[in-house]
């Protein structure tokens, strides 16, 4: 079996890089907007979680039975009203009654890693569109990769949608023919709230499970992730500085208001990534970040 921990550990410097270059960005914009706002960092340990077993989990230097951990950078400013940026990685044994809803884990066989990025972000102009983006590599008894991003306009825009979607396509286009098709319904697919019967926003792209057989796919499948971190970082900060400037009214602040609702309810009940993250010991604080600062349900 393939030892992937310096796989891990590639993919780990990456999507540190990554956070730091979209931070910078960001905190640049504020600049812009004659903000002084930046990120406040936050590290944090994971411990052991209920059911997981000591056999499976490792020990730090201290002693303590804890399996990584990670940094929460949160900013509160001008032009980005709340924005978190994760960066985890953890390791140990998965809760047994967990462990069988994961690729390639089960109640026998639940030893995982995981590394990741993760940013939400809320504006405080409402014709600036809120966003998620994720990327992540995970082994079990398999590896892979996944993640994706997201628009989430409370006053939809063509110009931000179309622009959005061809930075993703660009990307996919360059690593697989049907990428892009595949990974675009996946995102309508997934990012849908049923009990309203609406998507969550203008969509993007989402993929899981892209599976690496051998060190050769490992690195075409992190060649692809990279791509869809540079696309976000790419595309996102030009629809920002196109909209966060523009004049709002109340009614527009109620529509971003009630929007901000329906992404919370989301996030609570549908979401796969939230309920992986409070399954696996992660930062509480961290997994629940992608909640809005103020929303309404009229």
């Amino acid at each position: 079996m393939t030892d992937w921990t310096p796989y891990t550990a590639r993919a780990k410097q990456w999507f540190e890089a990554l956070r730091d270059a979209i931070c910078a960005e960001f905190e640049a914009i504020e600049r812009e907007a004659g903000s002084d706002a930046a990120f406040q960092y936050d590290p944090w340990l994971r411990a052991s979680v209920e059911g997981e077993g000591e056999a499976e989990t490792g020990n730090n230097e201290a002693g303590n039975n804890e399996t990584g951990g990670g940094t929460r950078g949160l900013m509160k400013g001008k032009v980005f009203e709340k924005v978190g940026v994760n960066v985890s990685t953890v390791a140990g044994g998965l809760a047994k009654d967990f462990a069988g809803t994961i690729n390639g884990a089960s109640a026998e066989q639940n030893a995982f890693s995981a590394t990741g990025i993760s940013l939400v972000a809320h504006m405080a102009n409402p014709h600036v569109p809120a966003v998620h983006m994720n990327t992540r590599f995970l082994t079990t008894t398999k590896a892979w990769f996944g993640g994706g991003a997201d628009l989430n306009p409370p006053l939809p825009y063509d110009e931000d949608t179309a622009e959005f979607h061809r930075a993703f396509k660009a990307a996919c286009d360059a690593h697989g023919a049907d990428y892009y098709d595949r990974f675009k319904a996946w995102a309508d697919d997934y990012f849908y709230i049923p009990h309203r019967k609406v998507h969550r926003g203008v969509g993007g792209i989402f993929y899981d499970h892209l599976e690496c057989a051998d060190e050769a796919a490992w690195e075409a499948n992190f060649a692809f992730t990279r791509a869809v971190g540079e696309a976000f970082l790419a595309v996102f900060p030009r629809i920002v500085r196109r909209r966060m400037g523009m004049a709002f009214t109340p009614a527009d602040k109620l529509q971003q208001l009630e929007w901000r609702g329906r992404y919370a309810e989301f996030n609570l009940v549908y979401d796969r990534g939230t309920l992986f993250g409070l399954k696996t010991g992660g930062n509480i604080d961290a997994i629940l970040m992608s909640l809005p600062p103020e929303a309404v349900w009229s």
